[in-house]
């Protein structure tokens, strides 16, 4: 892997996707900073933040007070303490951090939200390896998994998976969120949480039938009959007014490997579920549903190969791009066992509608991620925060490192975005 991978879509892909100002040339050392410190929460959800096994907190909860109020400036102490296992982390990961400090910047101009993170990843290359499909000489499959998962912690898998920086964003309009955060969405039931549902409770679950899903991922509590029961969701018509309502969390998240090569940032909200917003995201399963072979492969005429194996894991970029480098999968192209592609493919040609709101620059050097998110303002979509001048936003970070994902991550505490307006995180206008 090269010691740098830079990817600065914005401006590469010209007027197309042109944005107002060109985040490259930002003077990011003219813009005031705040570091914050994420830390690793286990599986503390949003049931344990009420219990008696949180008993002070929870006191403190029916007062009204936010998590800061106990526990402002305990990050580290916390994440080191819970990363090692115990009744929070029934699954430790051997070696990982308990928590992470990330820098944030931000500003606006009259069209746009630049926001830049900066952080240091634990492992000494970029996290831009996703899942593979992989060929065991008759069938492909799923290769490589987030080392939470009991498959590689008992070494029949390799951990892999792509970093990931998430923003969680309230307008005001979510109850909660500004004293509780990102722990508001975090329940018992979902992946990788205490009592993790079960197919059978899924396929009798009237919400999630019709909604055709087939887990439980973040939600929020306005979204249930009883508030801390993933079972127990309200007719889709009351979700559907909730969210007319403006009362759901934007969710954005940028990928080291699904979005980073083109240039974007996923758009999304948690209400119900953890939702993509309307049209089309940049990045799509490259299996097919029915053979399970890929659908694509690498050019090889392109970029020198068709697939890659395991020995040449972090030795270059292995991103399937379906308008740049990709062409149809052959299955008569000689395929030997061992052989790999990636389980995604991604597209910024692709990418439609609300769901391709957000544009990103990001850069990995010498151990260091650079993120800016570029993000309109004034949305007026209906999966939407409308991001204004005067605005203030309560927001929520969180960052996926060393081939991991769901509870494994670092969260940060609820904080304040404001856009001329006193906040934590105060954003500068640009001139």
């Amino acid at each position: 892997m090269k010691k740098s991978v830079l990817v600065l879509a914005v401006a590469a892909l010209g007027a197309t996707y042109a944005v107002a100002a060109d985040p490259a040339k930002i003077d990011w050392t003219a813009v005031p900073g705040k570091t914050l410190t994420l830390f690793y929460p286990g599986q503390s959800s949003h049931e344990w933040l009420q219990s008696d096994a949180h008993k002070k907190g929870a006191e403190a909860i029916k007062k009204g007070k936010a998590c800061t109020y106990c526990h402002e400036d305990e990050e580290k102490k916390m994440g080191a303490s819970l990363v090692k296992g115990g009744p929070l982390e029934p699954m430790p990961v051997k070696g990982k951090n308990g928590s992470v400090e990330v820098q944030v910047q931000a500003a606006y101009d009259d069209k746009n939200a630049y926001l830049r993170f900066q952080w240091k990843t634990q492992n000494p290359f970029p996290g831009t390896e996703h899942q593979y499909l992989r060929f065991d000489g008759k069938h492909w499959a799923v290769y490589g998994y987030p080392k939470l998962d009991k498959v590689v912690q008992d070494g029949q898998q390799p951990g892999i998976y792509e970093d990931r920086f998430s923003i969680m964003l309230d307008d005001g309009k979510v109850a909660n969120f500004g004293k509780q955060g990102c722990w508001l969405t975090c329940h018992d039931g979902e992946r990788d949480m205490p009592k993790q549902f079960t197919k059978d409770e899924i396929a009798a679950n009237a919400m999630l039938t019709a909604l055709k899903r087939a887990d439980v991922r973040k939600f929020l509590p306005d979204s249930r009959s009883n508030p801390d029961d993933w079972k127990t969701g309200k007719p889709l018509e009351e979700v559907a007014k909730l969210k007319a309502d403006g009362k759901f969390l934007e969710l954005m998240q940028w990928r080291a490997h699904r979005s980073h090569p083109v240039g974007m940032t996923d758009d999304g909200y948690v209400l119900e579920w953890r939702n993509s917003d309307a049209g089309k995201n940049m990045f799509a399963g490259n299996a097919d549903a029915k053979t399970h072979e890929p659908k694509f492969m690498w050019d090889a005429k392109k970029v020198g190969y068709k697939s890659v194996t395991a020995d040449q894991f972090r030795q270059g970029d292995h991103f399937l791009i379906r308008e740049q480098n990709a062409v149809p999968f052959d299955p008569a192209a000689g395929w030997k066992e061992g052989d790999m592609l990636p389980d995604y493919v991604v597209s910024r040609e692709d990418a439609k509608g609300s769901a391709a709101d957000n544009h990103a620059m990001s850069s990995w050097k010498d151990g260091l991620w650079t993120y800016v998110l570029t993000r309109p303002l004034g949305l007026a979509n209906a999966d939407d925060k409308a991001l204004k001048e005067g605005g203030v936003y309560n927001v929520g970070f969180a960052v996926h490192d060393d081939n991991i994902t769901t509870r494994g991550h670092f969260v940060s505490f609820n904080h304040t975005l404001g856009f001329g307006a006193k906040a934590d995180i105060q954003a500068v206008k640009l001139k």
